[in-house]
């Protein structure tokens, strides 16, 4: 890159190389600009352009280059000091500091150079008349750095005594260095107190909040405080991620990931920086970097995943047992650099203690996409080869109380039975049992089984129970669909059963198996499960009538007996079911409610979760969101532990939709990342969890937290798809991350936000969300500075509102354009297009005036009418430069006065709805009077705003400051009247 030919030119070429990323191509390009200005005969051209390089060194993973300019620059600086000006002065006293601190993170300089240079930094800020307290904060740097706690003390308490000048870092890095000090003596809470107004946005600065919000990770998880540590990691590694220089920042929240149960994420955050493991121009990150990884690396290997693949140095493939070992040997190398160089073992101290820390929560969700949490192949063990008979016995009395009681892993305990009881001897009755278990843990592989244990309870003398075990095989037809055949399979038992139970041949519990099993089968030809049977109504009476004799049954015989409880519980939502199929909403959810309860006082609460889900959605459906809030919410309540992760995503979802139409987006989130987690822990990330993050991230940007909700939105895109989420999921997300990114000032990436959203929503039959679209893009471009680019989707936007019919959208595309056209040109053709734009927003807000009927659209129309005489005025005070000739400003004030003097007229047709907007108008042509030179007429406008205040509410902010300002024009005027 060559043609610099003058000062002017490489100070534009530097301010542009300020604007590329950090990386090795930014420093060559600050090399080549040195070069450029060796070339000018400038001393100050030279003095600049190695300032520019040692910044750029300094915020790149290149900081041992930045030694050699600088020593360059204080050599020009002892020999010609007239050379420099009086910012370059300022900025070779300030960067003193980096050399400090950059001497500390290379070991191979020695610390009796480091003592010798922070008395040079003393001795110069002396002489310069700079406060001591830069370097007080210096000599802390140093004597923490090296383990002297004593020295540390006295010069945290001199730095922080010292008075605050021009060379003092700023406030947002000091309170970071302080906070990190809280930390190193494990005063977590003093930490976060110093750090608030960092992260509250109070101070600000290149590397800030970034590093403060890193730091801040550990701490949050040490007090307690997950969920702002969550919040934190969203956050900053947003920040930290396209900064080469933050390595050491980096490693923070790859820490974080391994102390928090997110190893799957600690190693996507390594496999984007490959770099980090061999960059070595900071050692100090560089072991900051290799630490955290071992820490993550040994975390792995501790659950069982030692042999899995990770990402490492692209030397070669790597497992995270060995890259824990390399990076192990690669961080106490570098430490022992350090520790040789301070005569301490503070350094290797400190990084043992990183690499030895356990686990501070056993899985924090974070709500963006992620694999799911690494887990080991289980490990299999051989069960004992004889088991003692009473060892069975017991086995066997616990399955037969898990079954008895409905309780979970019932099946379970069974197979335990079973595995146990090979090569021994049982009775007929536990074979019955036993092939019984088995037959309803192998489906539809079961039906053989089922006849077996039938055949096994007969012989045992329970002749009930075999008619139940051959109907739980009829049942299991039904589950594959083959409805006739289980409607075939379960006449003989329920003829045989009813009989028998009418000898007293068998219980209630057993024709109760028989008849559920039965109204199931029935139940299932009304939900239509036969592909060759449409349900009739002679289906549902023949299914209502099966379940109200299960019901007849049962009823009085509950009492202590879980499972007839459960049979009467589950005829009560056969019912509902079949009262949604009739349209009978309301008793459906009687119903529903009916059936959970009965379950809940059965000691069963984990069956009621279906029903009140299915309760939820008829509440939901039916306006009453208060019982579908209930009903999920019991629902997750009552599923507890033994709720699989695929329901427990369903309901997390289903309660954020409903929090969050009831405007509770915070909580709606807590549910929304509870659902995300769920998903990705069942597999569903791609599907229900990539949902669940698109809903997450709306109610994250409805709180304003506009970082966390583009972390989310933007993890969310790659998995919507049109054919499982819909387009309209596409363009939202879209749309909701262009709001994000312009809020967090990512100008550029929102314009392509919005336009793709815009690009789907074009193909759209209504238009409305296309236009909206595209407009916003173009707000966007605009601030982007990319004005061509900008006009262009403002045109297209107004093309849209006009087809559209909606005037306040064309007049306000028409208004940023005419403001486009003056920033681009201030010449005389950007100034004639922004008027020709301008009166043709005019004109199409009065066109709309005449045609319009409407009282209340009459008022919108004439208060937008209203808005863009105020603004071409505005646009006509602006468009002369301040050196143009008397002449032209007189002219350009005119017209703009006249304008807005309209706007006066406009707004006050509104009444007392518009004061406000009326006398802004009215102070605006009060000061342009006041610049044409006519104070009594200025004076007369600001009278004006004070009488319309008269009696105002002085609560009101807008009523004060309008009153301060009518007040000060006044007294102006009244001053320039009576010279």
């Amino acid at each position: 890159m060559t043609g610099i030919t003058d000062f002017d030119a490489l100070r534009r070429a530097m301010a542009e190389n300020s604007e590329e990323p950090e990386g090795p191509a930014r420093n060559a390009r600050a090399e080549q600009l040195l070069a450029e200005a060796e070339k000018l005969d400038v001393p100050l051209a030279v003095i600049e352009a190695l300032g520019h390089q040692l910044k750029v060194y300094n915020y790149s993973s290149e900081k041992d280059k930045m030694f050699v300019p600088f020593a360059r620059l204080l050599r020009m600086w002892d020999e010609r000091p007239e050379d420099f000006d009086e910012y370059e002065v300022h900025s070779l006293h300030w960067v003193f500091k980096w050399m400090s601190s950059g001497m500390l993170g290379q070991p191979h300089i020695p610390l009796a150079s480091i003592e010798k240079w922070l008395g040079e930094m003393e001795h110069r800020y002396r002489l310069a008349g700079h406060s001591e307290r830069a370097v007080r904060s210096a000599e802390f740097s140093v004597a923490s750095h090296v383990g002297d706690l004593a020295r540390a003390e006295r010069a945290y308490a001199a730095w922080l005594a010292a008075d605050r000048d021009t060379m003092a870092d700023c406030h947002a890095c000091e309170l970071h260095t302080q906070g990190e000090w809280q930390v190193q003596q494990e005063r977590y809470a003093e930490a976060l107190d110093l750090w608030a107004p960092v992260l509250g946005g109070e101070f600000t600065c290149a590397h800030e909040p970034h590093t403060v919000l890193a730091s801040s990770l550990t701490p949050l998880l040490h007090l307690g405080r997950a969920d702002e540590a969550r919040a934190h990691h969203l956050r900053g590694f947003r920040l930290v991620r396209p900064m080469e220089s933050m390595r050491g920042a980096y490693a923070d929240h790859v820490e974080f990931c391994a102390l928090s149960g997110n190893e799957a994420r600690g190693l996507e955050l390594l496999a984007e920086r490959p770099a980090y493991f061999t960059d070595s121009g900071n050692p100090q990150s560089g072991l900051d970097f290799l630490a955290a990884v071992t820490l993550l690396m040994d975390r792995l290997t501790e659950l069982g995943l030692g042999d899995q693949q990770v990402p490492g140095p692209t030397s070669r493939t790597w497992t995270a047992r060995e890259l824990a070992a390399h990076a192990r040997v690669e961080a106490f190398s570098l430490a022992a650099r350090f520790d040789e160089r301070n005569g301490t073992t503070h350094v290797g101290d400190r990084a043992r203690a990183r690499m030895d820390q356990r686990p501070l929560v056993e899985r924090l969700p974070l709500g963006v996409r992620s694999a799911a949490r690494p887990v080991a192949a289980p490990v299999t063990t051989t069960a004992p080869e004889v088991i003692p008979e009473k060892d069975l016995t017991a086995l066997l009395t616990e399955a037969r109380r898990l079954s008895d009681t409905l309780q979970p892993h019932a099946v379970e305990a069974w197979l335990a039975v079973s595995q146990a009881s090979e090569g021994v001897e049982l009775s007929a009755r536990d074979r019955a049992e036993i092939a019984d278990h088995q037959a309803m843990d192998r489906g539809p592989e079961g039906i053989a089984l089922f006849e077996h244990a039938a055949e096994l309870f007969a012989e045992a003398g329970d002749p009930g129970e075999a008619w139940a075990a051959r109907a739980r095989g009829a049942y299991v037809h039904a589950l594959t669909g083959e409805i006739d055949e289980a409607l075939t399979a379960i006449a003989e038992p329920y003829d045989g059963v009813l009989a028998l139970y009418s000898e007293e041949g068998t219980g209630v519990r057993q024709t109760a198996a028989v008849l559920m099993s039965r109204a199931r089968i029935l139940m299932r030809r009304v939900h239509g499960d036969s592909p060759d049977h449409k349900p009739e109504s002679a289906d549902l009476a023949s299914a209502e009538a099966a379940v109200r004799e299960v019901l007849a049954l049962v009823e009085g015989h509950t009492g202590d007996d879980v499972r007839l409880a459960a049979r009467g519980a589950e005829g009560q939502a056969m019912l509902a079911e079949l009262a949604v199929r009739g349209g009978d909403l309301e008793t459906a959810v009687r119903l529903f409610s009916k059936a959970s309860t009965a379950f809940v006082v059965a000691g069963l609460p984990w069956f009621a979760v279906e029903y009140e889900a299915r309760l939820a959605g008829l509440a939901h459906h039916l306006g009453d969101v208060t019982e579908a809030e209930r009903a999920l919410r019991a629902a997750l309540e009552h599923g507890g532990p033994y709720l699989e992760a695929p329901g427990r995503a369903q309901l997390h979802l289903q309660l954020a939709e409903v929090l969050g139409g009831r405007g509770r987006s915070e909580e709606a989130a807590e549910h929304a990342l509870e659902a995300a987690h769920w998903s990705d822990e069942a597999g569903e990330g791609p599907t229900l969890g990539a949902w669940a993050r698109h809903q997450l991230g709306g109610f994250l940007l409805r709180q304003g937290r506009w970082a966390e909700a583009a972390e989310v939105l933007e993890s969310a895109l790659p998995d919507l798809s049109v054919e499982t989420h819909g387009d309209g999921a596409i363009v939202q997300t879209q749309w909701w991350l262009g709001d994000c990114l312009s809020e967090l000032g990512e100008h550029r990436a929102a314009a392509e936000r919005r336009l793709q959203a815009a690009e789907i929503a074009r193909h759209w039959p209504e238009q409305n969300d296309h236009a909206t679209l595209a407009h916003l893009a173009a707000e966007s471009l605009g601030h982007a500075e990319l004005p061509a680019e900008a006009d262009q989707a403002y045109e297209r936007a107004g093309e849209l509102w006009r087809s559209l019919g909606n005037v306040h959208g064309l007049v306000r595309s028409l208004r940023a354009r005419a403001w486009l056209a003056l920033r681009a040109d201030l010449a005389d053709r950007g100034l004639d297009r922004a008027r020709e734009l301008m009166a043709g927003a005019i004109e199409e807000c009065e066109a709309a005036l005449l045609v319009t009927d409407d009282q209340e659209a009459r008022q919108r129309l004439t208060g937008e009418l209203g808005h863009t005489h105020r603004q071409f005025g505005e646009l006509l005070a602006r468009s002369v430069a301040e050196e143009a000739e008397d002449t032209a400003i007189q002219t350009a004030f005119e017209d703009a006065l006249a304008q807005t003097a309209e706007s006066v007229t406009v707004f006050a047709a509104l009444g007392e709805g518009a004061v406000h907007t009326r006398t802004g108008a009215e102070l605006a042509a009060g000061w342009l009077e006041a610049d044409l030179s006519r104070p009594a007429d200025a004076a007369a406008r600001a009278r004006g705003v004070l009488k319309a205040y008269e009696g105002a509410d002085d609560g009101d902010e807008t009523v004060r400051a309008r009153r301060a300002e009518a007040e000060q024009l006044l007294q102006l005027m009244e001053e320039q009247t009576d010279k």
